[in-house]
């Protein structure tokens, strides 16, 4: 049975009422906090820093997975693995050198994953593909939240779990962007393991409901 993964996007929920929002994932049948580092170059938005994401990871008690949309993520692997996260994402287009990045954030206790953005292709991972934990798919441009989803990504997957089969790897997918009822079902069946919904989620007029929808949706 595909039991496929639930990550709200905390980037979605209400700062002043963050703890509320931390605990109703807390209580839900979500699996994952994901969690957007954002620094204003890499792409053209500002999220939050350490001292919030030690705030979420006090009171979290499911998996930290944190995606850097920054540049050089390499100075804060340390930091980010001391403040909590159990997976660390960092972006292909952000790395010069993917490899060590990656050896770098396993050596740290975390789960490695590597983001691509929508004009980046899938096959430049062929060769990295058994030392990446999980690669997400952004399935929009990132940097904001609430953006409409970007028809490609079905082909994307599909291209993703060929090179993660032919290399036998154990990789899982990621998609990171847009994700609603309307593209859950098929965003799985083309391959996907873990979805991220941020405004899907939080703008709901139920959240925990929401999130009980998506999993009964993607479970088959």
């Amino acid at each position: 049975m595909k039991n496929t993964l639930i990550a709200p996007s905390v980037l979605a929920a209400d700062f002043a009422n963050l703890q509320r929002d931390i605990e109703m994932i807390n209580n839900s049948e979500a699996d994952w906090f994901h969690i957007d580092i954002m620094d204003g170059v890499f792409v053209p938005n500002i999220s939050f820093g350490m001292p919030v994401l030690e705030a979420i990871t006090k009171h979290a008690t499911k998996t930290i997975d944190v995606h850097l949309m920054i540049v050089d993520p390499d100075r804060y692997i340390k930091t980010f693995a001391q403040l909590g996260s159990n997976i660390l994402t960092v972006h292909y287009e952000a790395c010069t050198h993917l490899h060590r990045t990656l050896q770098a954030i396993k050596a740290e206790g975390m789960k490695a994953g590597v983001a691509l953005n929508p004009h980046t292709n899938v096959s430049l991972l062929e060769d990295i593909i058994n030392d990446i934990d999980m690669v997400c798919i952004m399935s929009v441009n990132p940097g904001f939240g609430g953006q409409s989803f970007i028809e490609n990504t079905y082909k994307k997957i599909k291209d993703l779990k060929e090179i993660i089969i032919r290399n036998n790897a154990s990789t899982i997918i990621e998609i990171d962007g847009g994700v609603t009822n309307k593209n859950a079902t098929q965003l799985v069946e083309a391959g996907a393991d873990v979805l991220v919904a941020g405004n899907y989620v939080f703008k709901a007029e139920n959240p925990t409901q929401t999130i009980i929808d998506l999993k009964k949706q993607t479970t088959f």
